[in-house]
């Protein structure tokens, strides 16, 4: 009988496989697949941490550029992944490298504020990754990364419609798999989208949905004590 890795794997490389094939117009003219090039980090990261069902599953957009980007991690920013989680597997190169957003592994010396702060917020509560993982788990709802010519991140409900909506089901049905195989009770979207595409997909799954300010630093609000702010969200709304 498969196990929850084993489901959460099967998961991950069909939806890998699935947004490989999509083509994207300007204004992006570069796509990252880390599911793709950082898949034995991706790997590790399941096959450590998610052994069994959780109670709450946290659901990020998609992969910022110094983060999932760099470490094949949900909010993976690097010292979180390789100090905290003790992850260190290899990470190849995206076929078509933006020269601005290269792809160094945990060599990378950028620190990705939205994961720092969010990991930061459940080291410190939880102390080690195993008591935070032992009822949390955290995915990203969409794997891609979409960048424009000079750069710029541009984020998947940007997207044209023709573009958005294969992406979407796609990245719906990886969702719905993943509330299969870890049957949280909650499940809470990091930011307003992830809430959102959250409720789509996974209308009359029996589960609980809440949300949680997205701790970007493009965000005045998170700029403003995102941790303390974040924790409120979820002890107000029953998740902690």
């Amino acid at each position: 009988m498969p196990t929850v890795q084993d489901r959460l794997l099967a998961a991950a490389s069909a939806l890998r496989d699935a947004v490989d094939g999509m083509h994207f117009a300007d204004p992006v003219t570069c796509v990252y697949n880390p599911l793709r090039y950082a898949w034995a980090m991706h790997e590790a990261y399941i096959k450590r941490f998610a052994k069994g069902r959780r109670r709450v599953l946290l659901v990020g957009m998609n992969p910022g550029p110094w983060g999932m980007a760099q470490t094949g991690v949900p909010f993976g920013e690097v010292a979180a992944v390789r100090d905290w989680m003790g992850l260190d597997k290899p990470v190849d190169k995206p076929p078509h490298e933006h020269p601005k957003r290269v792809v160094e592994g945990l060599g990378c010396k950028r620190s990705e504020v939205s994961g720092r702060r969010l990991w930061g917020l459940f080291a410190q509560r939880f102390g080690t990754p195993q008591a935070f993982f032992k009822e949390h788990f955290v995915a990203n709802y969409c794997p891609l990364v979409f960048m424009e010519q000079g750069a710029r991140n541009r984020t998947p409900d940007k997207l044209p419609a023709a573009e958005r909506e294969p992406l979407e089901a796609a990245c719906d049905a990886h969702l719905q798999q993943v509330v299969e195989a870890l049957a949280p009770r909650w499940v809470v979207g990091v930011g307003g989208f992830a809430r959102k595409r959250a409720e789509a997909a996974l209308n009359g799954a029996g589960v609980r949905f809440g949300t949680v300010l997205h701790p970007s630093p493009a965000s005045p609000a998170a700029n403003r004590g995102w941790a303390e702010a974040a924790a409120k969200q979820l002890a107000e709304q029953g998740v902690w």
